[in-house]
């Protein structure tokens, strides 16, 4: 929900230091990988209960995810970045709750299936019109220059983050957190299921 509006704010800043990086020699797929590693390694720590290290790699991983694009903005989009960069977010957008679920799997388990389910609608309806959008020629910058179709929704980047943010923060609360953030990444999926039927019977 908030992601488009935070664009020029972030933008800026990020692509002054991914042009550094492009100098320098380090490519995007680069970027991306390392933070797919320290998303990862997030996971890891928040399954053996280090919060504030989590936290920080956490932290890491998106700046990564951010810094990934200005270096493509910088020397070049591919298509081979441009997928790794969205399944590797899905990966570590996956790892989270299962991680949390591995911590303490008595208090964890349901609450981390319901968050997972939700964000398995959420990818499917987001990725299912990306592809729909490239074969009727769609584009949009809203959210950036993006290597496939961006349709916001209620449950974005930026609050999925200030999500797992609290969650390590308050990792005692995390049953409510994510029964809560599922009940509304279900309602953005499901909003942006009807909104695309009506989109595409169109």
């Amino acid at each position: 929900m908030f992601d488009a509006r935070l664009r020029h704010i972030i933008d800026p800043p990020l692509n002054a230091v991914g042009l550094r990086l492009a100098r320098s020699g380090i490519g995007a797929n680069s970027v991306t990988i390392a933070g797919f590693v320290f998303g990862i390694a997030a996971a890891l720590a928040i399954a053996w209960g280090y919060w504030l290290s989590a936290l920080a790699l956490i932290a890491l991983n998106r700046l990564a995810d951010g810094l990934d694009g200005a270096v493509a903005r910088a020397t070049g989009k591919t298509d081979l970045g441009g997928y790794l960069d969205i399944v590797l977010d899905f990966f570590f957008y996956g790892a989270v709750p299962f991680a949390f679920a591995a911590q303490d799997p008595a208090a964890n388990a349901y609450s981390a299936a319901a968050l997972l389910l939700a964000f398995y609608m959420n990818g499917a309806t987001f990725l299912g019109f990306a592809v729909m959008a490239e074969k009727r020629g769609m584009s949009t910058d809203i959210h950036g220059a993006k290597s496939l179709y961006y349709l916001g929704g209620l449950a974005e980047g930026a609050e999925t983050i200030a999500i797992f943010t609290a969650m390590c923060l308050f990792p005692a609360w995390f049953s409510i957190i994510a029964w809560g953030f599922a009940g509304i990444c279900a309602i953005s999926a499901l909003s942006r299921l009807v909104l695309v039927s009506q989109m595409l019977r169109g």
